[in-house]
């Protein structure tokens, strides 16, 4: 039977069960294909989306944007100075005034409660856009991807996230590879793992769904076998740069360079990133970090892997547009 997701929000990985997830990715793929034939058929027209941008992006917004006029939708835009959510007006009392005129509301910020207070009262659908502790639309995009990578199942597929694994991105890919069933391994100092309720939490989805769980501290046991190698940035826009020196030092022999990537044991091994990157030194943040750290051939990542033809990260990078469209079509169609 196929799921039925109308009227329902997406905040956290676990709103969903496999079945429902996996539906969401076969929708991605269908509308992908039929966006590329010109034979996409608009299917919210009238609707008016709502996106709430406390934190600024690129791809969420862009992905959004495209998906929803691709199907006929409105959006606007509200940016830090667009609404007075949190200022003048309780998050609640927003989601209720904005309930009654969007059909749906996009939110990108910091605090998860944030995100969940406006799904508990906007009564329309409400999508994470990222928050400091889940990342969903991007967990979508991250599957659709390793899908379109490989002939394995989702459950015979391994990928090893390297880094910091506390926040969203290494949270959201220890869940969602649970609720999908894959060979999960997490892989960093032991005090940059995901927080012991997640780990908890994804172990016991895995005795469900037949997943495989790994937090291992070294980098080449934990990639060996891996289809897939996933990194995200170590220093986030914002933080202070007394944090810079410390934390490049705790991950810099976590960063994915061309030894890391042979350790997987395999040619076909490829790499992922939800971008942006700090792969080389042309952007101010990236730049300034790399001067200070003394490591000028990336942080993360290297130029070189990045650069790869093993890198698929511009595929990663389009299938938020797809897959956040697969999203609003199921919930709001």
């Amino acid at each position: 039977m196929t799921p039925d997701l109308r009227g329902r929000s997406f905040v956290k990985v676990l709103d969903y069960e496999p079945v429902e997830l996996r539906h969401l990715l076969d929708r991605a793929a269908v509308l992908k294909a039929e966006k590329a034939a010109g034979e996409e058929m608009r299917t919210l027209s009238g609707k008016n989306i709502a996106l709430i941008f406390e934190k600024t992006s690129t791809r969420t917004r862009a992905a959004f944007e495209v998906a929803a006029y691709d199907q006929g939708a409105h959006v606007t835009y509200l940016d830090p100075s667009g609404s007075q959510m949190g200022h003048k007006e309780s998050t609640a009392d927003t989601a209720r005034v904005l309930g009654r005129m969007y059909d749906a509301i996009e939110y990108r910020g910091s605090a998860q409660t944030v995100v969940e207070e406006l799904a508990a009262y906007a009564g329309v659908p409400v999508y994470n856009g990222l928050t400091n502790e889940w990342h969903p639309t991007q967990m979508l995009a991250d599957f659709l991807t390793m899908d379109e990578h490989t002939a394995k199942p989702l459950r015979e597929t391994v990928f090893a996230f390297v880094g910091d694994g506390r926040y969203n991105m290494g949270r959201s890919l220890l869940v969602m590879g649970a609720l999908m069933g894959c060979d999960v391994r997490m892989v960093g100092p032991r005090e940059y793992a995901p927080p012991a309720d997640v780990v908890h939490m994804a172990e016991s989805i895995a005795t469900q769904t037949g997943a495989r769980i790994t937090i291992t501290d070294d980098p080449v046991v934990g990639v060996a076998g891996a289809d897939f190698v996933h990194t995200d940035v170590w220093v986030s826009m914002g933080e202070p740069k007394d944090v810079w020196l410390s934390r490049v030092e705790d991950l810099r022999a976590y960063q994915v360079n061309a030894e890391l990537m042979a350790a997987a044991g395999s040619s076909d091994v490829k790499f992922m990133h939800c971008l942006p990157a700090f792969h080389d030194a042309n952007t101010g943040v990236g730049g300034e970090i790399m001067d200070v750290t003394g490591m000028p051939d990336g942080l993360e990542v290297t130029h070189e892997v990045f650069e790869s033809s093993a890198s698929i990260v511009f595929d990663q990078s389009e299938n938020r547009m797809h897959t956040i469209k697969a999203l609003m079509v199921e919930t709001l169609a």
